[in-house]
């Protein structure tokens, strides 16, 4: 009732009680008052508990799987073993901090939680929303954030020792006096990333993206790459007798001009870096684009039909409703969209035609793929851990052998 705004309502306060492995997922408990409370093994999966005050809590083993966690209060509390994956913890506080309460004499004493040595593994917040939360002091040890959204997080001297940060964006963070020995961080953005006195002994940085550029940069090209394109539209529509083809392989085409509704047809794009770029609209016909870093790039109503994607990285791109079924070249001959080995996760297909794609061994975790056209379409040793879809969308694919992560 108080979160419908009706008389009678008021907060829930559970302050200090023992919720262990209480089934609480999927309600509303937004603005909720848990502090110091034990919610210990509890199922909170889609639990919405934006803006609570969970200080101090005991969240050992609780799975908060795609629970909204939008600027709750969670200073002192204990993640260790939670389940976090595709939380929403935007704005989150997640900084140390200490519970104190006054016993019967009247003097305050430091609350401390009991902690075992099996219980010392780190939570796992794959593919967490991360973005300006602050754990500025946090211990996350061993933790896994792979392809966690960590934009301007504050992560100032917080101990992150072993924690898997592959895949994950922290653009903007900071990460000044963090403890990173020993951690992954492959393929990990931290372009814009705060990392003076950051400890790095004995990480993994191959692939990651920083401030420095990925390959040759635009400066590089020789001419304005609005140029280019204009002499790349005017080759196209031409079959060739006038203008010439872009080929942009192996350059860093970061912070870029927007690229949507643009004639790409026929690009060579080989290993380029296109992260988080706008190609909405745009005609991608039979590019060459095998091994691009795609992520986050919005490819929503794009025409990639017979486009070489192979081992591209399209990690949280946006391709919804795009075009990516066989281009037809004459009336005998055709040219199949390749997606083997690409990596899609989180990937948005919804709407998407995939009709006789090669998706073989591609890595849909987590992927929408809802209202995608799948039929023909080859899934033969593809990951589908956690992606969203329906089951008659399988039935319509030409090949799942091996696939992973469904139920068939």
């Amino acid at each position: 009732m108080f979160r419908n705004a009706r008389m009678g309502g008021a907060r829930a306060t559970l302050s200090f009680c023992d919720l262990s492995g209480l089934n609480l997922s999927g309600r509303d408990l937004a603005h909720a008052d848990f502090v110091g409370s034990s919610l210990r093994g509890a199922n909170l999966t889609g639990t919405r508990l934006d803006c609570a005050a969970m200080f101090a809590c005991d969240l050992r083993q609780a799975n908060m799987e795609n629970a909204s966690l939008i600027k709750t209060d969670l200073r002192g509390a204990c993640l260790r073993g939670a389940v976090l994956i595709g939380a929403n913890l935007f704005e989150s506080d997640l900084r140390d901090g200490t519970l104190a309460e006054t016993d019967r004499s009247g003097n305050l004493r430091v609350v401390h939680l009991e902690t075992q040595p099996a219980e010392a593994s780190g939570a796992d917040l794959t593919g967490a929303n991360l973005t300006n939360a602050r754990l500025s002091g946090a211990v996350a040890i061993h933790t896994d954030f792979t392809d966690a959204i960590m934009r301007g997080a504050k992560l100032v001297r917080a101990t992150m020792r072993g924690a898997n940060f592959t895949g994950s964006n922290l653009e903007g963070a900071d990460l000044s006096g963090a403890d990173l020995r020993g951690a992954c961080l492959r393929g990990a953005v931290l372009t814009g990333a705060a990392m003076t006195m950051t400890e790095t002994a004995g990480a993994d940085m191959e692939d990651a993206l920083t401030d420095r550029p990925a390959g040759r940069t635009i400066g590089e090209l020789g001419k304005p790459l609005e140029q280019l394109l204009r002499e790349h539209t005017l080759f196209v529509g031409s079959a060739g007798a006038e203008g010439a083809p872009l080929d942009l392989s192996g350059f860093d085409l970061r912070g870029g001009p927007s690229l949507a509704r643009t004639c790409l047809t026929m690009l060579k794009a080989k290993g380029t870096v296109f992260f988080g770029l706008d190609f909405k609209g745009a005609q991608l016909q039979a590019g060459q684009l095998e091994s691009a870093d795609l992520r986050t790039c919005r490819l929503a109503e794009a025409d990639l039909r017979g486009a070489n994607l192979k081992f591209a990285k399209l990690n949280n791109a946006d391709l919804r409703g795009a075009n990516l079924k066989p281009l037809q070249l004459n009336e005998s001959r055709t040219l199949r969209t390749d997606l083997s080995g690409a990596r899609l996760r989180y990937a948005d297909l919804d709407g998407a035609d995939l009709r006789n794609a090669n998706l073989a061994g591609s890595d849909l975790s987590f992927a929408k793929l809802v209202g995608a056209d799948l039929k023909g379409a080859d899934l033969s040793q593809a990951k589908l851990f956690n992606a969203v879809f329906e089951r008659k969308q399988l039935d319509d694919c030409a090949d799942l052998t091996g696939v992973a992560g469904v139920r068939l």
